[in-house]
């Protein structure tokens, strides 16, 4: 019994041990964003110039300009991404010359028609366009549109004259003098990267239509249609936001953010150990599988790994280890019951699966809303925390359970149980008694609550939210350097004529600047180059316009709503209308007293705020759905008409069992977040001050709002009876 279990122990390490050998030299290639490598992003709105329609094609022609003139960088792992209709995202990590890299993004494409001697035959004002197109064989081609036949004539005939295999009419794009020749550069021509974009044979003149053939995959046809495209572009780019971040910035706040998390989980891993003893430390170790899992499926998809990321990667483990504190506290309940270690086993993970399912799904709700309605970084967000609940199920649920049935089954704890798994030993009798009177404080819990809400909004109200740049458009501007003060600084901006909103220095000596002024691009040089040269400061830099503010309050609306919906119905399914009320009401408690909290605090709210604030609601609904799935296995104990007192007794004995379980998942959720915001990043402070609110509101609301709001409501269908 005893080599077996050591056996089995043994065996778990090695595979752990194994696995994180595997998997390590997989994050050496992980992508980071600029929040956490420095860099350039910048987000541009796309207009035809001459006010026509925008189409696809355009956007497409747009992008490969982008593409190739990031190409053109030299930058490693760039992401240029098409946001809606008319909008194209660029992220330049690891970039150190923002001015460079701007000015490389505006460069306007240029495809020229030249001969085999680099000389000039024609430019792309005489192509009307190009498109994919297929010779008489059925094999790919390029069909040329033409704009001016007589240009067009004269060009294709001289290339056709040419003797000694020299009729060749190369297509450049952006070609530059001195720098390329068809000598040179001829062998690279259609190749990805090149300037060379085709060398075609001319053996007539055309003055209509003509077909570009040659061995072209349906792809590289595409693309070099696209590439001619490109070179007579009719669209422009005015950028409506950007942010430039400090290489060294992103490389401290990386190191500051991983040894945060690092230190959160040794921590939880702790905790787990000390509540629950041997299925505690077990589920802690599977916690680091189920982080390599994590990080292994988010470097596979390509995923760029943020601070925002990270905030979800922390939420993730609060709710994978809240999986095995709802499982384990159900097995101390049948192990209080009497029962054997082998059936408190089998029974408490079978009981547990429906909460833990139907809190999954939901939080699922709202990562999938906040995906589709959030922008760049919040998609992040979002996609990590997907990960994070299919993990959660496979690695926490499924593993975990299979695992720690392992050591059950080696009979080693039989007589031990309080070995496997840390309990009060009780008899029946006590067991029962154990009922907190919930109901009891109803009508204080109400006035408290409804008062504190009440004088909260009157304050919203009066005071208004500390807006950040997402919410109210302008720019924001953060110095870091040593001999800098906040009256030298507010002097300079006001020389150079921009008008301050605000401007302090936070806790790490940086000077915070908020301007009314949205900068372009010489404004954005002239304030770094100056702070650059005068006072050798880092700076970052972020603009908002108007246009992206209001895009962002509007898609904040709708994903709360959606998000509340969408809530609504699910647990309407799978559970009734009024646990859907219920659950509704105490999330919209929560939401108001972190906002409330914010107000009165006047911490700034940006646009991770509203993904705080939709995490709120999937950590808060995931409390209040293990209380009422409580309520709904007790209801089935009694008839189908119960009496107000059999309807009291339920909430009271559904929350006293879940007590346990809200206090212990609240802990060890808390545990990461406060690593991180001692030792982590500001980038992520709102977020995660709006954890901890939220994390406080929603453990209150599930235990001493959610189920007297469902009791209440419930309470009139016994008086009827």
């Amino acid at each position: 019994m005893k080599k077996k279990f050591i056996k089995r122990l043994l065996m778990f390490l090695v595979v752990i041990v194994m696995f994180s050998i595997i998997y390590i030299p997989l994050f050496k290639d992980m992508k980071f964003g600029l929040d956490l490598k420095g860099g350039f992003e910048v987000l541009y709105q796309v207009k035809r110039s001459d006010g026509k329609k925008l189409t696809s094609s355009d956007m497409n022609s747009t992008y490969d300009v982008l593409k190739r003139n990031v190409d053109s960088l030299g930058v490693s792992e760039p992401e240029i991404t098409m946001e809606g209709t008319d909008r194209i995202r660029v992220k330049l990590a690891g970039v150190t010359d923002i001015e460079g890299a701007r000015k490389a993004l505006s460069n306007v494409a240029n495809v020229s028609f030249r001969d085999v001697e680099d000389k000039l035959l024609m430019d792309s004002s005489v192509i009307k366009g190009a498109k994919l197109s297929y010779d008489d064989a059925g094999n790919p081609a390029i069909s040329l549109q033409v704009a001016d036949k007589e240009k067009f004539l004269k060009a294709t005939t001289t290339v056709s004259e040419k003797q000694d295999g020299k009729n060749v009419m190369v297509i450049w794009y952006n070609f530059e003098n001195g720098v390329n020749s068809y000598a040179k550069d001829g062998d690279t021509c259609g190749n990805e990267g090149s300037v060379c974009l085709s060398a075609a044979t001319v053996s007539q003149g055309f003055s209509s239509d003509v077909i570009i053939t040659g061995n072209f995959t349906k792809e590289e046809a595409e693309s070099l249609a696209t590439s001619i495209n490109a070179g007579s572009i009719s669209t422009k780019l005015t950028e409506i936001s950007s942010q430039n971040v400090n290489a060294s910035y992103g490389e401290g706040v990386l190191t500051k953010t991983l040894t945060a998390g690092l230190i959160g989980m040794i921590l939880v891993i702790l905790f787990m150990t000390i509540l629950y003893k041997f299925s505690g430390f077990i589920s802690g170790i599977n916690l680091l599988l189920y982080m390599l899992l994590v990080m292994a499926v988010f470097w596979l998809i390509g995923g760029v790994l943020t601070l925002p990321g990270i905030a979800a990667l922390v939420l993730g483990i609060g709710m994978a280890v809240d999986s095995c504190v709802v499982t384990n506290e159900r097995i101390k309940e049948e192990l209080n019951q009497g029962k054997s270690l082998k059936t408190a086993y089998e029974q408490g993970n079978n009981q547990s699966l429906s909460s833990i399912f139907d809190a999954n799904v939901t939080t699922l709700i709202v990562a999938i809303v906040l995906f589709i309605f959030g922008e760049s970084s919040i998609k992040g967000f979002a996609t990590m925390l997907m990960i994070t609940i299919f993990a959660t199920m496979f690695i926490m649920v499924f593993i975990n359970r299979k695992v720690l049935k392992l050591f059950v089954n080696t009979k080693m704890f039989d007589n031990k149980p309080n070995s496997f798994i840390r309990y009060e030993k009780k008899n029946h009798k006590e067991f029962k008694k154990k009922n907190i009177d919930s109901i009891g404080l109803i009508k204080k819990c109400f006035c408290i609550t409804i008062i504190y809400l009440i004088i909260g909004i009157v304050c919203i109200l009066i005071n208004g939210l500390n807006l950040g740049i997402d919410f109210r458009s302008g720019s924001d501007i953060t110095l870091s350097a040593d001999n800098i003060t906040v009256s030298k600084v507010k002097k300079d901006i006001q020389n150079m004529g921009y008008k301050i909103v605000s401007i302090n220095k936070q806790e790490n000596d940086e000077i915070y600047i908020r301007l009314n002024d949205e900068l372009k691009e010489d404004g954005i040089n002239k304030v770094n180059n100056y702070f650059e040269e005068k006072y050798n400061a880092k700076s970052e830099i972020n603009v908002v316009t108007n246009l992206v503010k209001q895009e962002l309050i509007k898609n904040a609306i709708y994903s709360v709503l959606i998000a509340s919906i969408a809530i609504i119905i699910y647990i309407s399914i799978r559970f009734k209308l009024s646990y859907a009320i219920s659950s509704i009401l105490a999330l919209l408690h929560d939401v108001l007293f972190v906002i409330i909290m914010f107000s009165l605090l006047k911490i700034e709210v940006n646009v991770i705020f509203i993904a705080a604030i939709l995490t709120i609601v999937g950590y808060s609904i995931n409390n209040t759905i293990v209380v009422f799935d409580r309520i709904r296995e007790n209801m089935k104990t009694f008839k189908k008409n119960l009496t107000l007192n059999e309807l009291k007794n339920v909430v009271n004995k559904s929350i006293s069992e879940t007590f346990n379980r809200a206090l212990y998942t609240t802990i060890t959720t808390l545990i990461p977040v406060i690593c991180l915001i001692i030792i982590g990043s500001k980038g992520i402070l709102p977020f995660n001050i709006a954890l901890i609110f939220g994390l406080l509101a929603g453990t209150y609301s599930s235990i001493l709002l959610a189920g007297q709001i469902w009791y209440v409501i419930e309470k009139r269908k016994c008086k009827k009876q």
